[in-house]
């Protein structure tokens, strides 16, 4: 059961939890600690989990939901499990073997979600970030509606229930919606989304088509340098929010995961740490007041942590549009 049955739906009849437990961990140590966090994480209640194929984990993360479908702890249907195509990926020839690959990590017959992880082709090959002597991502002119075409044949194969997309930005979904014979709209559109980001554009830009947000860095970011911006101020620690949570006598991660609840969007909590995978389950417990709302709305200053510098000379790079 997850907790409370907190599901949306999606636009093709099946249904997301809520709230999400995220993997996503570039500490090279995490491998394993994967296995034990996500076995924990099913362990509390979450029924939601969001990988990828670029976290270099599923072979763990596969680990703990057998471990927990084994020892009667959930079903298979329980679990609402994402994975995502890489950018070296994206050619339609790719795209079912890129799949295939990450099911059989998972030891899974199929995910319940699989998106693309980013909108920006990249050479093939085995280097996930193949860059030129400069540093410079070396791009892959691939069309992004063949690559949309590719999933949907995933999809009525059965390999996945549904499908998505992730950082993309408007005009990009626009291209994937008005493709002649579309077969399956995206169900999804996975962003950065926070406070400091709140993407209210994209936001009802999604909802007028009948796609979810899904937020990732819901809590602000790990302070990783490769992938974040450092010198933006820690969300976790705005005295707003901090306010708010007192208030509530919740803690300003929990008012955060809580915010997105509540204005429709699904939302990943991630973290490796026990007590606070067991605290965000607990987002459930509270409401936040339409004044609640409004403050943490007037936060906005869109700061961007994640910002994949590394591909922004890509002429398919996602943040350069307004929303």
């Amino acid at each position: 059961m997850d907790p409370k049955g907190q599901r949306a739906k999606l636009n093709d009849g099946h249904f997301i939890p809520v709230l999400g437990f995220g993997t996503a961990e570039v500490k090279e140590a995490a491998k394993s600690e994967a296995l034990e966090v996500t076995k924990f994480a099913i362990e509390v209640g979450f029924r939601h989990i969001d990988c990828a194929y670029v976290y270099q984990n599923e072979e763990q993360v596969g680990q703990a939901i057998q471990s927990k479908i084994s020892d009667g702890t959930v079903k298979r249907e329980d679990i609402f499990y994402t994975s995502k195509l890489w950018c070296t990926f994206l050619r339609p020839e790719l795209v079912r073997p890129a799949l295939e690959k990450s099911l059989k990590n998972l030891q899974l017959d199929y995910v319940d979600l699989y998106i693309i992880h980013f909108p920006l082709a990249t050479k093939p090959g085995e280097e996930l970030l193949p860059k030129d002597e400069n540093g410079k991502l070396i791009g892959d002119s691939v069309d992004l509606c063949h690559t949309w075409e590719a999933l949907e044949k995933c999809k009525d194969a059965g390999l996945t229930k549904s499908i998505g997309v992730s950082n993309f930005n408007h005009k990009q979904l626009e291209k994937i919606l008005n493709k002649p014979g579309l077969k399956y709209k995206p169900v999804c559109n996975q962003v950065e989304c926070h406070p400091y980001l709140n993407q209210s554009k994209l936001l009802d830009f999604c909802k007028s088509h009948d796609i979810v947000l899904v937020a990732y860095g819901a809590l602000g970011s790990q302070r990783v340098k490769e992938w974040v911006n450092l010198n933006h101020p820690v969300l976790l620690e705005d005295p707003v929010l901090s306010a708010i949570a007192k208030k509530h006598k919740q803690t300003p991660a929990l008012v955060a995961l809580r915010y997105q609840i509540q204005r429709g969007v699904v939302v990943l909590a991630k973290s490796y740490n026990k007590k606070r995978i067991k605290e965000n389950i607990q987002v459930f417990d509270f409401e936040l007041t339409p004044e609640d709302m409004k403050a943490i709305d007037g936060l906005n200053r869109n700061i961007r942590y994640y910002e994949f510098l590394v591909g922004v000379s890509h002429p398919e790079y996602p943040f350069s549009e307004e929303y």
